[in-house]
């Protein structure tokens, strides 16, 4: 019997692909979480949708403007060739034409929310816009990602308070450990086809072994780093609990990787569990603040 043909998706179906809408809880958890650490409590309504707005804007600006600039290479990965751009479901104009609007409305956003926030929203598109490239010249590429992520807790701090306290410099070199490490193991699945087309990533220089081995340091110096934002911003002990169940989480998650380093699904679908660990320890340390706060010595 010949199989039935696959339905014809819709186009918003196609856009929501396109984006990786399914996986906006990746990092999501940990803006909510910073939003409210900046604002010491519940922030007010608009300064709640401009900071969505614009977290959400610089993700889709990034991921639709590196559907077009890696067209060439995922229609020869058997992982990405079926994405809409590489498949002909969508055209690279329209990527592209998505990657400017969506800047635009970070900028817009930024402009809304602070001076601060609106001077360093074209420094966040360079960021978001430039990690497309570096894949094609430096194994660095997956710190360079870490670093676009690592931009949150910094940018979280400038919307709402319009400086950038020297603190926050802990989580984001936090997370610069934080998303180096996802990253490593997203690259890891990659590893063969990156080789095969001449692309550069921490793995294809390290190979398999050292990079489930950096995966694992990341993600000890990651939450050591966060536990010091932690101590400087006084958080209650409820923040290190999460912490804590953070690291168990992660530890298995690296036990896991060691055992099968190229299957990076458990340890994708292990981000969005993380991310939740970090804004449910950072809603009890604002808004239940359990047991005595531990304060960074003056």
């Amino acid at each position: 019997m010949t199989a039935a043909p696959t339905p014809p998706r819709g186009r918003a179906h196609e856009l929501g692909r396109l984006l990786e809408i399914q996986n906006l809880g990746l990092n999501l958890p940990f803006a909510l979480a910073f939003l409210f650490l900046a604002s010491h409590g519940l922030p007010s309504l608009r300064v709640v949708v401009l900071v969505v707005i614009a977290f959400v804007a610089a993700r889709n600006a990034g991921h639709s403007f590196n559907r077009w600039a890696d067209r060439r290479f995922d229609a020869l990965n058997p992982r990405t060739r079926n994405r809409a751009v590489p498949a002909g479901r969508t055209s690279p104009s329209f990527a592209l034409g998505l990657a400017a609007g969506c800047g635009a409305l970070l900028v817009v956003a930024a402009y809304f929310l602070n001076p601060l926030a609106f001077v360093l929203a074209p420094v966040a598109l360079a960021l978001v816009f430039g990690y497309s490239y570096t894949k094609r010249f430096t194994s660095f590429t997956t710190a360079f990602l870490g670093l676009v992520q690592a931009i949150t807790p910094a940018a979280v701090f400038i919307a709402v308070e319009g400086i950038l306290p020297a603190a926050v410099l802990l989580a984001v070199a936090g997370f610069l450990c934080w998303g180096t490490a996802f990253e490593t193991i997203h690259s890891l699945g990659d590893l063969e086809s990156d080789r095969t087309l001449g692309l550069f990533s921490l793995p294809s220089r390290l190979g398999v072994e050292r990079s489930v081995r950096l995966v694992a340091i990341l993600h000890g110096v990651a939450l050591a780093l966060l536990a010091l934002f932690g101590l400087a911003e006084g958080l209650s002990v409820v923040y290190y609990v999460a912490l804590a169940a953070m690291a168990v989480l992660a530890a298995e998650t690296d036990v896991q990787l060691a055992a099968r380093p190229t299957e990076a699904r458990i340890p994708f679908e292990r981000h969005f569990a993380l991310g939740a660990l970090y804004l449910v320890g950072v809603l009890f340390a604002v808004f239940v603040p359990l047991g005595p706060a531990w304060v960074w010595p003056h």
